[in-house]
């Protein structure tokens, strides 16, 4: 079998999937699957740019991701007059000043000679700008943050389209990748994956707690749609003509176009992505990016700038993640940031990458597909699977009891029994890199 016949015979077999997902469990599911694994396969993408285009390990994915979130956020939300009156210039002041603090201490840094005088002008004016930072953003966040706190206590976003915050997280991810590119990439691959997910906690930690920014564990709801809700969708006369000829619910209805025309923004989106993506890895760049990661010794001898480069497809892997990120808490409505754990935005993506194939975009996103699918059906088929061991025992059996509790976890194993079983007997993914 071909290269090409084996791809198409695949991808078909994943279709197939969704497709008897909808005709047997329900086809808001199949939906909500298809938009999720869509979603994924973006994340994938720039994992893969990272790990498969050059051989950077980073695990902080996590991070990217959840930056992506907050443009949506700081975009689409609108803003709170009565928090910024109460302590909006006040926090902006204080963010400004400690920037300032910051730059001040690089430069005292870089222009005064070595020696205990530079150490000490260093701290000296890390603390100064400290405290006259605090004495300043203090007081006002914690004024923002008492403006209604059960129902905003943030300062909102712009109240611009929310399809906006998909480039402007892919920006801010590309930002916060540059800074995180400049002090890390020069080290090993292990420290440089401690590096990165420690920024990643870092950046989950601020969403957490500056209450003032994202509202913290309150979560930001209500965040504007790119598409119709259900409850507008009803009331099209379209709409309930379709559920009339479908035998379906007009609710019904209304949720599944929302959701098709959730897949056919991503699937764009993707596309896209996926079209650049090729073209850059059959260029002489993309070339040039696999001969450092496969000998960066010979590529330094040949006269490649490799740490350059390497800080260039970090940010490009980064700025995916962000767009990937915007677009996830633009299909939920909500940013939660509590939800963002390693395993989920991390562990999994590079599952996804693994299974598929590393270093081939197609192989990474019909990973992303394979995987979420099973992530999303593990726990089903563990309560069936788990059911049907014990069917022989009474329904108040302890052991019975015990085994239908512990089928959540079945999601777990079945990722692990995969992740294993690939690199076993296929270790260069479902679709290898060529």
């Amino acid at each position: 079998m071909s290269i090409n016949i084996r791809n198409i015979v695949l991808f078909s077999a994943m279709g197939l999937a969704l497709v008897m997902t909808g005709m047997y469990q329900s086809w808001p599911l199949a939906l909500t699957i298809l938009n999720m694994a869509l979603i994924s396969a973006v994340m994938a993408l720039g994992v893969n740019m990272q790990w498969g285009y050059a051989g950077i390990f980073n695990v902080g994915i996590m991070g990217f991701t959840a930056i992506g979130g907050l443009a949506a956020v700081l975009i689409a939300m609108p803003p709170v007059p009565e928090a910024w009156a109460a302590g909006g210039m006040g926090a902006m002041l204080g963010l400004m000043m400690g920037a300032a603090t910051i730059f001040a201490a690089i430069l005292i840094y870089k222009t005064m000679q070595p020696g205990k005088l530079r150490g000490l002008s260093i701290i000296l004016v890390l603390a100064v700008g400290y405290i006259l930072t605090s004495l300043v953003y203090g007081p006002a966040t914690h004024a923002i943050s008492r403006v209604d706190p059960a129902a905003t206590g943030f300062l909102g976003g712009l109240g611009l389209p929310v399809i906006l915050s998909w480039p402007v997280g892919a920006l801010m991810a590309a930002g916060l990748a540059f800074v995180v590119g400049r002090v890390a990439l020069g080290l090993r691959s292990d420290y440089l994956a401690i590096a990165t997910l420690g920024i990643s906690e870092i950046v989950i930690a601020v969403l957490k707690f500056e209450v003032w920014l994202t509202r913290g564990v309150n979560n930001v709801s209500g965040i504007p749609r790119a598409v119709p809700r259900p409850v507008e969708l009803q009331t099209r006369d379209w709409v309930q003509g379709l559920a009339d000829r479908m035998g379906m619910s007009v609710a019904e209805m209304a949720r599944i176009v929302e959701l098709v025309s959730y897949a056919i923004l991503f699937t764009i989106v993707l596309g896209i992505l996926i079209w650049l993506a090729e073209k850059a890895l059959n260029s002489p760049w993309g070339r040039m990016m696999r001969a450092i990661r496969d000998n960066e010794v010979a590529a330094r001898a040949m006269g490649k700038d490799v740490t350059r480069r390497h800080l260039m497809i970090f940010i490009l892997g980064s700025a995916t993640c962000g767009l990937a990120g915007a677009m996830m808490v633009t299909l939920d409505g909500q940013l939660t940031p509590g939800s963002y754990e390693p395993l989920r935005f991390t562990f999994l993506m590079w599952v996804m990458v693994i299974v598929g194939g590393s270093g081939n975009n197609w192989g990474s996103v019909l990973g992303a597909f394979v995987i979420w699918f099973l992530w999303v059906q593990a726990e089903p088929l563990g309560r069936w699977l788990m059911d049907v061991l014990t069917s022989g025992l009474g329904a108040d059996s302890a052991v019975r009891v015990h085994l239908m509790n512990q089928a959540a976890h079945t999601r777990l194993i079945m990722m692990g029994t995969a992740l294993l079983l690939m690199l076993r007997f296929a270790p260069r993914g479902l679709i290898p890199e060529r």
